[in-house]
């Protein structure tokens, strides 16, 4: 199998130094060349025309985000975001995900050499999920935020639950830009560390008439309202009289995912059942196939993301191959699809 060539693209001398020695030990890995800022990065991707780049957010002449950017529109090639953990940059990131950036890893703030060497399995795994996926950009040209007079809005009681992993931000973007009309609320699972949910939640915040908010204990879900599972704890959705409340729970060491989709989802096929809309988006792995099958056994309408649009294709797949699924669609079309099914209630 021809090897994984990777351009570290980073200012710092002691990162270079750790990546390299990461990155070498691995035999489907080549280092193809490393860029102290993006103008030696440019002449790196013409000479060498790497697989994947790992990026630093800041750096020198020019910063990562606006050279992902440009790197977009003229080659796009799989890119891991890697920078230090701040507030500021953690927005940062929302932004190189919503870019074309597959994924990120966080530099730790403090002895960066030993904390990178430990992130060496996570950095590994992304840069061959990377080298795997489908670099998407452009693909939907819905314009977020766009506001409709309020007697256009179909109001739906269905309770709408997303998952998504690799690749997702962009997608849930998207999607949400495509809602012109209210329902019950939106639950969203967002593979996501600590702190990073908060930002996409900001980010989203920002951009839509309705209220986007990082789920906490006992919040109501309201119509209009999206929350996102914050990182590092799961949320499932239960019902109190006529109210869907959002419960949040620490994992257990046994879980391979969190948040999970899965519990998510299979806390929807219970609490909501045919009042429910579910959908699985791009993602490595199969978190949200059991959990999604149980929403549609549960009488709920599921969707999934079809292959030619996912950055990687495991999740939905998966969920696919269960027959947990009964539309498959692009992001395109998936508001359209849901609306048509909340207007038949």
């Amino acid at each position: 199998m021809k090897p994984i060539r990777v351009l570290i693209v980073e200012d710092s001398p002691v990162v270079q130094i750790v990546l390299k020695r990461i990155l070498s030990r691995e035999s489907d890995i080549v280092i193809a060349g490393v860029a102290s800022d993006a103008f030696e990065a440019k002449k790196w991707i013409i000479r060498d025309k790497p697989d994947v780049i790992t990026l630093d957010i800041e750096m020198p002449r020019m910063d990562g985000i606006t050279f992902l950017k440009r790197l977009m529109s003229y080659r796009p090639i799989p890119v891991i975001m890697i920078s230090s953990y701040t507030h500021k940059n953690s927005l940062r990131t929302m932004e190189a995900l919503e870019a074309g950036a597959v994924d990120f890893v966080t530099k730790p703030s403090q002895d960066v050499e030993r904390g990178l060497a430990e992130l060496r399995n996570d950095i590994i795994s992304k840069i061959r999920i990377a080298a795997q996926s489908q670099v998407k950009v452009d693909f939907l040209r819905h314009k977020p935020g766009l506001k409709l007079e309020k007697d256009h809005y179909t109001v739906s009681q269905k309770l709408i639950a997303i998952g998504a992993s690799t690749g997702g931000p962009s997608v849930i973007q998207g999607i949400l830009s495509g809602f012109f009309f209210q329902t019950r609320g939106i639950v969203i699972v967002q593979h996501m560390p600590e702190r990073y949910t908060r930002a996409f939640a900001e980010s989203l915040n920002c951009l839509f008439p309705f209220e986007v908010n990082e789920a906490r204990d006992m919040d109501c879900i309201d119509q209009g309202k999206v929350l996102i599972a914050p990182g590092g704890k799961h949320i499932r959705v239960v019902r109190e009289g006529d109210d869907y409340i959002i419960r949040v729970n620490r994992p257990s060491k046994t879980d391979r995912q969190c948040p999970s989709a899965d519990i998510l989802f299979h806390s929807v096929a219970e609490s909501a059942g045919p009042n429910a809309v579910g959908i699985i988006l791009t993602g490595m792995g199969e978190d949200g196939a059991d959990g999604i099958a149980a929403m549609k056994q549960a009488g709920a309408y599921t969707i999934a993301q079809n292959e030619n649009s996912c950055v990687v294709f495991g999740m939905p797949k998966a969920a696919i191959k269960r027959g947990g699924i009964d539309s498959v669609a692009s992001p395109e079309d998936i508001p359209a699809l849901v609306l048509a099914k909340v207007k038949k209630q």
